[in-house]
């Protein structure tokens, strides 16, 4: 079946992307496919949305979205910010086509109305967000272990050695489950997962939090750090809502792509943002401003219901991950296989192999080296994802559609250009001002 999906897929790729367009220029980064395209269902893809985005990372927000904007600003900011992301998908979703043309990657859509600058400036922002984003989720799946291991040992192993088991444990997935398509088997115990670790967590939480008669919900620091934690909190919201991968995730859906796209999103931002939200917010309720980064690290328990948890939490990561992995494996299979056999031939097998190997092998080392999780999320937030969520898709509507539009129209997507542009400035300096802190707080290797 594999084999067969990939003859399609090769066959509607060629067709698809290759040769002159309309207009001026020649779609010349494009390439086919080594995967599948146009073949998933909208609810496939909306459910691997919400289980993907209420993945285990939904456990530091508490810490990193909410005590350092307190419960006003924090409420504020979590409604606009998710009202806006919804809004700049939705926006994106309709680019898939142009004239006609089906763009499967954001950065060829990008290189074919702005030129080769444009094509390798998102191909970049794309992959750093993706390779930070894997090596958060390897940290997660770590800091998940080593909190089981705490249960029933007063010495622990050493953080990093859950993070080597973590990152075997995804590259062993990613090997075996080579497609964003072929998760469509393990969405359904990822949905179980998903939800068994949430509902469990809030039980435990709300019962600490009518215990906990002293929360302090003050927000700490000199009005310098106030005002880049805020903005750093703000980059955490735009990260629990999107992805920067749009174009790559729609690329799977059979058509009509544009409204099977946005029928996924309205799913992800009413079903998945309702929990995610949910989860940040009673997590600062109950703890408030000195709520951990890791949330079950504040569990009252029983031990068993916080092993419980981190087992789930690690088993969903496992799943969830693949998806924010999966177009950097497309972008490896697409150049290194041979596109006119199937996915599963010796020959295949074992480049997959070797490439998955060496990309696990890499990021487990340096989140090893690195393991601060509230970085991680802050950086990637921030100067990659601020453009590719709102100030790229802006961009591409003044370029496609400015000349037909309303003056009111294009005056707004300028300000969302401008505005946005500030804020991944502002965001960025946030994000590298806490990695100077903690580089100087923890040493490399550190086991937090």
């Amino acid at each position: 079946m594999e084999g067969e999906d990939m003859t399609t897929n090769n066959k509607e790729t060629l067709s698809i992307e290759q040769g002159q367009l309309k207009g001026d220029q020649d779609h010349e980064f494009s390439l086919p496919s080594a995967h599948t395209i146009g073949h998933d269902s909208w609810q496939q893809v909306g459910l691997m949305l919400v289980t993907s985005f209420n993945c285990g990372y939904i456990l530091s927000f508490s810490n990193l979205m909410l005590v350092p904007l307190g419960w006003t600003w924090g409420i504020i900011c979590l409604l606009v910010v998710g009202f806006y992301t919804a809004y700049a998908n939705w926006l994106l979703a309709a680019f898939h086509f142009i004239n006609g043309q089906r763009f499967i990657r954001y950065r060829d859509l990008m290189g074919f109305l702005f030129g080769r600058e444009m094509y390798y400036i998102t191909w970049v922002s794309q992959f750093l967000t993706l390779l930070l984003g894997n090596m958060g989720f390897i940290l997660l799946g770590g800091r998940a272990l080593k909190e089981i291991n705490s249960e029933f040992s007063d010495s622990p192993l050493r953080l990093q050695y859950y993070i080597v088991v973590t990152g075997a444990t995804y590259f062993i997935y990613s090997f075996l489950i080579p497609t964003m398509s072929a998760m469509r088997r393990w969405l359904g115990p990822s949905t179980v997962l998903t939800f068994a670790y949430i509902v469990i967590l809030l039980v435990v939480v709300v019962k600490d939090g009518k215990a906990n008669t002293k929360r302090d919900y003050a927000i700490h620091g000199n009005k310098a750090d106030r005002v880049l934690n805020a903005f750093g909190a703000i980059s955490a919201i735009i990260v629990c809502n999107t992805s920067g991968l749009l174009l790559e995730i729609q690329s799977t859906l059979r058509k009509p792509a544009v409204s099977n796209m946005r029928k996924a999103l309205y799913l992800q931002f009413s079903v998945g943002l309702v929990f995610y939200y949910g989860v940040s917010m009673v997590g600062y309720w109950a703890y408030g401003s000195t709520v951990s980064e890791y949330l079950p690290e504040e569990l009252s328990g029983p031990n068993s219901v916080k092993v419980l948890i981190n087992a789930a939490v690690f088993l969903q990561s496992v799943v969830s991950q693949h998806m924010f992995a999966a177009p950097i494996h497309e972008t490896l299979d697409t150049k290194f296989l041979k596109l006119e056999t199937g996915m599963n031939t010796k020959e295949n097998l074992k480049r997959r192999f070797y490439m998955r190997a060496l990309l696990f092998s890499v990021n487990s080392f340096v989140t090893a080296a690195f393991p601060f999780m509230g970085d991680f999320v802050n950086l990637f937030g921030s100067f990659t994802l601020v453009p590719l969520t709102f100030v790229f898709p802006s961009m591409i509507f003044i370029k496609v559609k400015g000349k037909t539009a309303r003056l009111e129209k294009n005056l707004w997507h300028w300000f969302n250009i401008v505005i946005f542009s500030l804020l991944a400035v502002v965001t960025t300096i946030s994000a590298v001002r806490l990695i100077v802190n903690n580089v100087q707080k923890y040493h490399f290797f550190a086991d937090t």
